[in-house]
């Protein structure tokens, strides 16, 4: 798979990487063997670019990665998690913490888990309003110095803060949902980090599933999928997204592709300072996925997918609305 270029710091990274939080949470259950079988399957085709969390499990999934890699080259993985918590006795994340001695701890912590002595590129997961993000990036930027985290990046905030952030250390790469039906990010975060020389990296491209065609109906998620808890995916916001999800399976099949091809190859074609990383389950969605990556279209394919977005408003916020407060897009 071809390379792309995060950030102007000199992270290289494949086309497409691999969103892994629904191995181990939030989208029913979890399967370690075939989660392995599919981190090491996407190694073979060249995806190696394996995003993880500190809070997904929470820290399970980053325990995950840590088996899948024994035995593997650590260089020919790049590894991104993210911290942002402070967690309960249970292992539940109860508050926002990035203070540079949660920093600190929590780093330990992941690189225990993941069995190696640093991380490639980590996050800020969410931005924490008590703590001025100069002093964050400064945590941060001392353990670059230390050789414990190669990149620091942020997730889901705005032109305001990344600006702060990378006049502290700077950014290689800011994630935030992107995908054919949430570009919220165009109008002022992607000019932004264009003008800084940041990367971009799209989870949720394929819209936590829906742009799949998979999902029929809100009846075909596990009771306890995260899923049903999100706007989108309830009552007659799901019956009225699941219109686009047919236009998009009509146009695929006309150009022989899945829609969670088109979907990805669409984002792909944003800008070689874009990566999704796309999640999965299962080996053969991940061999579907890689595909994306090839996937040509005549130009008016493409304009006509642009018509079928532009006309469609999607019903519902991506998050819940304690969920969406947590997302800073400052100015």
């Amino acid at each position: 798979m071809n390379k792309r270029k995060l950030g102007s710091q000199g992270l290289e990274v494949s086309a497409l990487g691999l969103g892994c939080m629904g191995m181990s949470s939030v989208y029913g259950q979890a399967d370690d063997a075939e989660s392995i079988r599919v981190l090491h399957r996407a190694l073979e085709l060249g995806i190696n670019f394996w995003d993880t969390a500190q809070s997904y499990g929470p820290f399970k999934n980053e325990e995950l990665l840590g088996r899948a890699l024994k035995g593997k080259a650590r260089e020919k993985v790049i590894i991104a998690t993210k911290f942002a918590w402070q967690f309960d006795a249970n292992g539940k994340p109860v508050v926002l913490d990035s203070s540079p001695a949660n920093i600190k701890k929590t780093t330990e912590d992941s690189l225990a888990r993941l069995g190696t002595d640093y991380i490639d590129l980590y996050y800020q997961h969410r931005l924490d309003p008590k703590v001025p993000i100069e002093e964050t990036i400064g945590a941060l930027a001392d353990l670059v110095k230390a050789g414990k985290v190669r990149y620091i990046g942020l997730s889901e905030v705005g032109p305001g803060t990344i600006r702060r952030a990378h006049a502290v250390h700077p950014l290689t790469a800011v994630q935030s949902e992107y995908s054919l039906w949430e570009r919220d990010v165009e109008p002022k975060v992607l000019p932004t980090l264009r003008e800084l020389g940041i990367g971009f990296v799209a989870y949720s491209p394929m819209s936590r599933g829906l742009l799949t065609g998979a999902i029929k109906s809100p009846g075909d998620l596990g009771e306890t999928d995260w899923r049903r808890t999100t706007p989108r995916f309830q009552g007659e916001n799901f019956e009225h997204n699941s219109k686009l999800v047919k236009l998009l399976e009509a146009m695929a099949a006309a150009n022989q592709a899945t829609p969670a091809q088109l979907a990805l190859a669409w984002l792909l074609r944003r800008g070689n300072d874009i990566v999704p990383i796309p999640g999965t389950k299962h080996v053969n969605y991940l061999e579907e996925n890689a595909k994306a990556a090839a996937l040509q279209l005549p130009d008016s394919a493409w304009t006509e997918l642009d018509g079928v977005i532009a006309a469609f408003a999607v019903a519902g916020d991506r998050y819940s609305e304690r969920s969406m407060k947590m997302i800073d897009r400052s100015e």
